[in-house]
């Protein structure tokens, strides 16, 4: 009875896990970025931006803008909130006039992924630069 009881917990939590990493595994979101921004230690243009997961558990993202010839991979990982997003939306990280891509939030989904930060987020945060959060609206596409 016991080992029935441990293995539908395990089953539940396991189900849960692949649930929320599935979320972006199957979701593509499109937004239009108005600022040059930092993402994967690279710097890329305004534009438009396609996010979706490069692999299957969503611990890898590909964002691409196909006008500036941008295609970047970065990692990411997975912070659960208490209340569900109410839109798609990209959450970048604001040192005066350098914008530094931080996370991704989905519609419908208290799951949000956040990226690393880059080699110059460090060094900003290091000099105990001020920063603000501003998030751009996205769509599923």
């Amino acid at each position: 009875m016991k080992h029935a009881k441990l293995v539908t917990v395990v089953m539940l939590v396991a189900l849960s896990v692949m649930a929320a990493a599935q979320r972006i595994g199957s979701t593509t979101i499109v937004t239009q970025v108005p600022f040059e921004f930092v993402v994967a230690n690279k710097i890329v243009p305004a534009g438009e931006y396609v996010v979706q997961a490069a692999t299957m558990d969503g611990t890898n993202l590909m964002i691409r803008n196909a006008v500036a010839k941008v295609g970047l991979f970065s990692p990411s990982s997975t912070t659960e909130g208490k209340l569900a997003a109410s839109h798609y939306a990209l959450v970048f990280t604001r040192y005066g006039d350098q914008y530094f891509l931080s996370g991704i939030k989905l519609q419908g989904s208290n799951i949000s992924y956040r990226l690393p930060q880059s080699k110059a987020e460090v060094e900003l945060r290091a000099r105990n630069t001020s920063a603000t959060e501003e998030t751009l609206l996205a769509s599923r596409k």
